[in-house]
């Protein structure tokens, strides 16, 4: 019994101290384009976190785990399942990555990523981190998430062909 103990105990932490991030909500709702969540995280420590950051129901049911597919992130395997999920081309999808594993596996799968660096857990140098590992581009506040997905489409010419086909 340990290990659930263990587990318990985790996903009790992380609920007393899990805040959703600034203005997170709101982004989601404004960008009006299908969605989904690709996540390193078991299928139950995801569930929990969306829920103590009150966006499980904006983000249910397209949510998907690392336990789904044979290799997790870094490797392009959960982002290609993601895609094939939604029903959409990996070039004509936008990935928002916090993790440079995260943006070096949605970078391998063909996707565009825009790198976020405005979590608690981000350093002063994780901007050009993500950079570097191959973010387009990269922001710190979620109010920016709907212009810089629009730019993105810019870049790649349309914005249209950010949603499944």
């Amino acid at each position: 019994t340990f290990e659930a103990e263990v587990k318990h105990a985790t996903l009790s932490l992380y609920a007393d101290d899990l805040n959703a991030i600034a203005n997170v909500g709101d982004a989601i709702t404004a960008l009006g384009l299908p969605k989904c969540v690709a996540s390193s995280g078991t299928p139950e420590k995801i569930h929990h976190g969306l829920t103590c950051a009150g966006l499980y129901d904006q983000l249910a049911p397209h949510i998907f785990s690392a336990t789904q597919v044979t290799r997790g992130k870094p490797a392009p395997d959960l982002f290609l399942f993601a895609a094939e999920q939604m029903g959409a081309r990996p070039e004509r999808c936008v990935v928002i990555e916090d993790s440079v594993a995260g943006v070096t596996g949605a970078c391998a799968a063909g996707m565009t990523v825009l790198g976020f660096h405005g979590g608690s857990h981000c350093t002063a140098e994780h901007e050009a981190t993500l950079r570097q590992a191959g973010a387009a581009f990269t922001f710190s506040d979620m109010r920016q998430l709907p212009d810089l997905i629009a730019k993105a489409g810019q870049k790649h010419g349309s914005i249209a062909g950010f949603s499944p086909v």
